[in-house]
């Protein structure tokens, strides 16, 4: 408009390739400011994904550290004790045991070491067990996240994906779009 309240002259033509973005030289600055911001705000919630994935391992880390430092001291004083305890033992089977004489109380240890070999068989039994539940560690959090986001960026406006996924992680964003 000028100072006169008419429009300037050639500005009532629909199309006539004066503003910006409209004859496909010059791009609209806020389409590029969004993709800006939208690119700027992906690399954002990667490195948030990433620091996520870093504590979730370190946490399970420090537990399993935890865990197994208390574990060694107390086998160190379960180990001393327990050796008196098996001397104890092996003199009271080397009593008990009949038709032995006075001086062969060494069956009374072969005795008490059999029965120790079978509690380390079951306890190594055990413990194979519960390692192989506890390993490998896995941030599971980040990973649901990821799927989460890569499924959310990969749907369309209408929430429908695209089309088929294609490339190196195919099977990877299919499993995503059905969960």
């Amino acid at each position: 408009m000028s100072a006169s309240g008419q429009a300037p002259l050639g500005s009532d033509r629909v199309g006539s390739g004066s503003g910006p973005g409209q004859d496909g030289k010059a791009p609209n600055p806020n389409i590029a400011t969004a993709i800006t911001d939208v690119s700027e705000r992906a690399l954002l919630l990667v490195h948030e994904e990433i620091e996520l994935a870093k504590a979730e391992i370190s946490e399970k880390i420090g537990k399993l550290l935890k865990g197994t430092v208390v574990a060694v001291a107390a086998g160190v004083f379960v180990i001393a004790a327990l050796q008196f305890v098996l001397v104890g033992f092996a003199l009271l089977a080397w009593w008990g045991l009949p038709s032995i004489g006075q001086t062969e109380f060494f069956w009374g240890f072969f005795l008490v070491a059999g029965v120790l070999l079978l509690m380390a068989l079951l306890a190594g039994l055990i413990a194979a067990r519960a390692v192989k539940a506890g390993s490998p560690p896995v941030p599971s959090m980040a990973l649901e996240e990821a799927r989460k986001i890569r499924g959310s960026v990969a749907s369309g406006p209408g929430g429908t994906v695209d089309g088929p996924p294609t490339g190196a992680g195919a099977a990877g964003s299919a499993r995503s779009t059905k969960a």
